[in-house]
């Protein structure tokens, strides 16, 4: 992890590092497994994620599995830089 993630890490409510966590270790997840997995409640990751999303630390994608889910995963520090040279 850069400086750069380290400071937008830092500035996160506990409950966003703690997806950002389930995230590393786990990889690629819908919502509905983030809630199982942190053990937090629905509102609480939705507002995490959203909050995560704001500030490009984690991409939204499709589930391969259910296409009416959403897929969650962490933003590669390439993709950050990627994104900040467009």
């Amino acid at each position: 992890m850069g400086s750069s993630e380290t400071a937008k890490i830092d500035s996160l409510a506990p409950s966003a590092k703690l997806v950002v966590k389930v995230l590393e270790y786990e990889g690629p997840l819908t919502q509905k497994e983030l809630i199982r997995q942190s053990h937090l409640s629905s509102r609480t990751v939705r507002n995490a994620l959203n909050q995560l999303e704001r500030i490009d630390m984690v991409e939204k994608g499709i589930c391969i599995d259910d296409a009416r889910q959403n897929s969650y995963q962490l933003v590669s520090d390439g993709d950050l830089v990627e994104q900040s040279d467009d």
